[in-house]
């Protein structure tokens, strides 16, 4: 999935709604148990020319930390995380859909594992234990059984380098035609036979093919981290697939008292991290933490 072309899909409708406060969304009880911290993904902090002025923005809406691309520089977001106190739980890697483990290509594999291990030295200077991965793709030149083999491969190879480094990789549910099923994902995960491989679960993407509740379960202790995402299969049928995501978060078809519930059944706390349009001023990123808040049944 392209995430600044995603974060780009909000549209003024949404952006209208979502300066209000409440709307008479319903919220489930207070659950006293429940400790997920609020993240937002980097690609969604709308506004700010530099690194420090985004993370400053995100402090500034109530978010607990940042989750950024790799191959940003290094030291300007070490300074913006030191100024501001944010933290950064993990880093998306910027290249893998430029250079994927998939590819039938040796030379743009070997690309990707280099963008990965700079990903994973990202990771360990910022003080994250977790990169997110998209581990292949399939379509008319890569076969299914092609990307699991060659991301397996490709893989392999950078287990003793995120061993070394402390970092755990987390595979991402997303459009790229591969592990379309909990039942396989989890299959996926577990031929690595490694703490280190693990799932990044977003509740957004696999609305097209599922429900975030059963994916969870499935997964269970798997998960390593959540995307907070929105989709809408009516908008979806109606505009188009991408169109989906053009929608409010808690105004979709995500039943988010069901999927907190199902994360509470596997004993999940981590960091919930928003991956959702509407951050592109201060008050629509405002509003998206009061949202995440109000999900995830944390104090306002």
């Amino acid at each position: 999935m392209k995430r600044r072309e995603f974060a780009r899909n909000t549209i003024a409708a949404s952006l209208g709604v979502m300066a209000a406060p409440n709307l008479g969304i319903a919220q489930t009880e207070k659950s006293p148990a429940r400790s997920i911290k609020k993240g937002i993904m980097w690609g969604n902090i709308g506004f700010g020319t530099s690194i420090m002025e985004k993370f400053q923005a995100a402090k500034t809406a109530g978010f607990d930390g940042v989750e950024v691309y790799s191959h940003l520089n290094r030291e300007e977001v070490l300074q913006a995380a030191k100024q501001t106190g944010m933290i950064i739980p993990s880093v998306c890697g910027s290249l893998h859909g430029k250079y994927s483990l998939s590819d039938p290509d040796p030379k743009v594999r070997a690309l990707g594992v280099d963008a990965l291990k700079v990903t994973f030295e990202d990771a360990k200077a910022y003080g994250a234990d977790t990169i997110l991965l998209v581990p292949g793709r399939v379509n008319e030149t890569v076969s299914y059984d092609q990307c699991w083999d060659l991301s397996i491969a490709e893989i392999r190879k950078v287990l003793p380098l995120a061993g070394k480094l402390g970092v755990t990789i987390a595979i991402e549910n997303v459009w790229n035609n591969f592990l379309l099923s909990p039942l396989e994902a989890a299959r996926y995960i577990d031929q690595f036979n490694s703490p280190l491989v693990k799932a990044y679960f977003d509740c957004g993407n696999v609305l097209v093919i599922g429900w975030p509740e059963q994916w969870i379960r499935i997964l269970g202790k798997r998960i390593a981290r959540i995307h907070i995402k929105e989709y809408s299969r009516k908008i979806a049928d109606k505009q188009g697939k991408w169109a989906g995501f053009g929608v409010a978060l808690q105004e979709g078809d995500n039943n988010w008292p069901v999927i907190v519930k199902a994360l509470d059944e596997i004993g999940y706390h981590g960091w919930a991290t928003i991956e959702q349009p509407g951050g592109d001023n201060p008050e629509g990123l405002k509003e998206l933490c009061h949202r995440l808040t109000n999900i995830l049944n944390l104090p306002l």
